[in-house]
């Protein structure tokens, strides 16, 4: 079956993206055609990129490098829920996304973006990174607005027209996760489960 991984990609304390990531992950759950799990990237405590080699070799120093780079293997899909920092993307985010390369390659991206405007600045930037990472992100977004989707700029309650929205993502998603698994070859190295990595282990 399909896996997709619902990336959450803010990690600053009471942060909205938690209660939009669970919304995705309780209509995904809903369906038959593909599974779904919730990466959490501030459970994986990544500091600032610190690999002394590119990610494009795969040769990982750090035990929390290795377990990040297992869990994201193991998908055949991304949904990344991210806010809107200063017209981009959270750098917490980006610094995950930047620690790893195969791992992204011939896989889909979808977005589900929130922020004063949407967050649609932020996905335009994830848009060019996904590019560069070799993801196919597909056209359909959600764009949640803070003014119109939230009580108070707090209490996440998704509209019917972003529920509807939601829906048309994970359809994409899901279709352009099975249409380039043939560019993927199965390698044992991609069916290790992963472990979180302790603070300050290695």
């Amino acid at each position: 079956m399909i896996r997709i991984a619902i990336v959450l990609g803010s990690t600053r304390p009471g942060r909205l993206g938690k209660a939009m990531s669970e919304w995705v992950h309780a209509r995904a759950a809903e369906r038959e055609d593909a599974a779904f799990e919730v990466l959490d990237v501030a459970d994986f405590n990544l500091p600032l990129l610190d690999e002394p080699l590119p990610p494009s070799t795969g040769r990982y120093s750090h035990v929390h490098t290795k377990a990040w780079s297992d869990a994201v293997a193991a998908f055949d899909g991304y949904i990344f829920v991210t806010g809107e920092y200063n017209h981009s993307v959270p750098g917490a985010l980006k610094n995950a996304l930047d620690y790893l390369y195969k791992e992204w390659n011939n896989k889909a991206a979808g977005f589900v973006s929130y922020g004063s405007a949407g967050g649609t600045r932020a996905v335009e930037h994830l848009r060019t990174i996904a590019g560069e990472l070799q993801m196919a992100d597909v056209r359909a977004q959600v764009a949640l607005s803070l003014a119109s989707e939230f009580e108070n700029y707090r209490t996440f309650t998704p509209s019917e027209a972003s529920e509807k929205n939601l829906q048309t993502l994970l359809d994409q998603v899901i279709a352009w996760a099975g249409a380039l698994k043939v560019l993927r070859p199965v390698k044992d190295e991609d069916k290790r489960s992963y472990v979180l990595a302790a603070p300050g282990s290695e």
